[in-house]
């Protein structure tokens, strides 16, 4: 799940109690303590799971990370925990019943992006308490806030309530896919399952647990998310006898034709002139504009400072065709989008080396959004790439889903917004998410599930090097890892009494 950027271009401010009211939550101030009580032992579950890393591109952890989610699941309270195989890395479904008349579904990835060990101040498998100025406590390592760090979080938030010797207001349905970072390569297999695809149907919504606050303390709702599809465009020998078999001296490239260089003019030809907008033939056919409401949203949110300290945070000093802030936004949640993530063809050593090359290939990745599917995006791709006789060039699609939406007044968007309100917290609501999650998958067909993130609790470098999670704040007004736990009890408590509503 690409999450850093999903932080960014945060639209629409609320509301901002000034004075905070009382939480909705029974002896909260017991499962405060509670909560406290396990705080080194939260912390030591999130170091020990960061230590076992599942990378499903590397296909590292695997099968061991699906037992060990497992555990953590049974840990945690759930009755039943059981591995559900796919055709890919296996997948995770447990229950948890407390005899409540609300269900909620969760949905956890228990796989982490790959990682450079040169490139990090701390080493990202050895999850290090670290401080971070002007923030707090923070511990860092790969998967810490995308999305271990919260997941750890949610699951002694359920502990605590069974700890102080009650139930939980809710039942829970727990999905935990370990393809999250190939863009869920085969997730809808794992739902498909006829024992899971009841028990969530019997739920009011889904939930990933995120870390979803500012450094300001406001809190973020999100209304859905673009859709993700990753593929590999491959020129070479392997696709057609007119390319070389293995790199040769590049003298013989005055006879013979250079995969590299048809990659490239087969990547040109999937964006216009300005280098940025898709040119893929019917690509904008079935994109949903903006509603009203979306552009309000986002011009709520242009404000000078923001853009500032966007731009900063990006390193760069401007937007495309030098756009301003609130047009940047409106491109940002509403464009698709055809990316490159990387290029590799060749001798790329210190030096020339006088070759040309057997292979050349492109990691891509569309992001689609309402209402485009991945179906619709691989086949139009091919389709425009057949029509101007790229039939050498080889298409791989390694995972991806559609974009997913969820309406303002579901029940588990009208919970977080009462329980910001009761707690005081600022938030704001951006139309979607740029980066992708699987939602669709709940909120498509055959469940027509709401489906939304929620967490409050804060970090960074999501994908990058120097991953880090908040655990203890020097801000009060932005939540550390206790803070981050009960919001969660907080939320379970209001869900219940909001879904009671209907």
């Amino acid at each position: 799940m690409t999450r850093q950027l999903m932080g960014m271009g945060m639209v629409a401010a609320i509301a901002l109690v000034a004075v905070p009211v009382a939480a909705k939550t029974p002896k909260r101030e017991q499962l405060s303590t509670t909560v406290a009580a396990q705080h080194d032992a939260t912390v030591k579950a999130l170091q020990d799971w960061v230590a076992l890393p599942t990378i499903a591109a590397e296909k590292r952890g695997t099968p061991e990370g699906a037992e060990y989610m497992r555990k953590l699941a049974l840990d945690a309270g759930f009755q039943q925990a059981k591995i559900i195989p796919t055709d890919g890395v296996p997948a995770v479904f447990a229950t948890l019943d407390a005899g409540a008349k609300t269900t909620v579904g969760i949905y956890f990835m228990y796989d982490v992006k790959q990682f450079d060990p040169t490139e990090w101040n701390s080493p990202p498998l050895e999850a290090k308490l670290v401080d971070r100025p002007g923030e707090g406590l923070a511990i860092v390592g790969r998967g810490v806030v995308n999305q271990k760090g919260p997941q750890i979080a949610f699951l002694a938030a359920i502990k605590a309530i069974q700890a102080s010797g009650r139930k939980l207001p809710v039942n829970l349905v727990l999905v935990a896919e370990g393809e999250e970072e190939v863009a869920s390569t085969h997730f809808d297999q794992v739902v498909a399952v006829p024992e899971v695809q009841a028990a969530l149907a019997k739920t009011i919504g889904v939930f990933i647990p995120s870390a979803n606050q500012n450094k300001d303390g406001s809190a973020e709702i999100t209304l859905g998310a673009k859709g993700a599809v990753e593929f590999q465009l491959v020129v070479g020998g392997e696709t057609s006898d007119a390319y070389p078999k293995t790199d040769i001296h590049s003298s013989n490239y005055a006879r013979i034709e250079s995969p590299a260089w048809r990659l490239v003019k087969a990547l040109d030809s999937l964006v216009a002139d300005d280098g940025h907008t898709p040119a893929i033939d019917g690509w904008f056919e079935n994109v949903q504009p903006l509603t009203p409401r979306q552009k309000d949203l986002i011009a709520q949110a242009a404000n000078p400072e923001r853009e500032k300290q966007e731009k900063a945070l990006l390193g760069i000093g401007k937007w495309i065709d030098n756009e301003d802030y609130r047009t940047s936004l409106e491109r940002f949640y509403s464009q698709p989008t055809v990316n490159i993530q990387g290029l590799v063809s060749g001798y790329t050593g210190e030096g020339g080396k006088t070759v040309l090359p057997g292979r050349a290939e492109a990691k891509l990745e569309f992001r689609l959004v309402p209402n485009m599917t991945k179906a619709e995006a691989v086949s139009k791709l091919k389709a425009h790439l057949a029509k101007r006789g790229f039939d050498d060039v080889r298409v791989t699609v390694s995972g991806g889903y559609g974009p997913n939406e969820t309406a303002e007044d579901s029940v588990i968007i009208r919970a977080q917004k009462r329980m910001f309100d009761e707690i005081g917290v600022g938030y704001t609501i951006r139309p979607r998410n740029a980066g992708s999650w699987p939602g669709v998958v709940f909120n498509g067909p055959p469940l027509g599930l709401p489906a939304s993130q929620f967490g409050l609790s804060r970090g960074g470098g999501a994908h990058a090097p120097n991953e880090w999670f908040l655990i203890e704040s020097s801000d009060p007004k932005v939540y550390g890892l206790d803070k981050a736990v009960m919001a969660y009890v907080d939320y379970l408590y209001v869900l219940a009494e909001e879904a009671a509503k209907k």
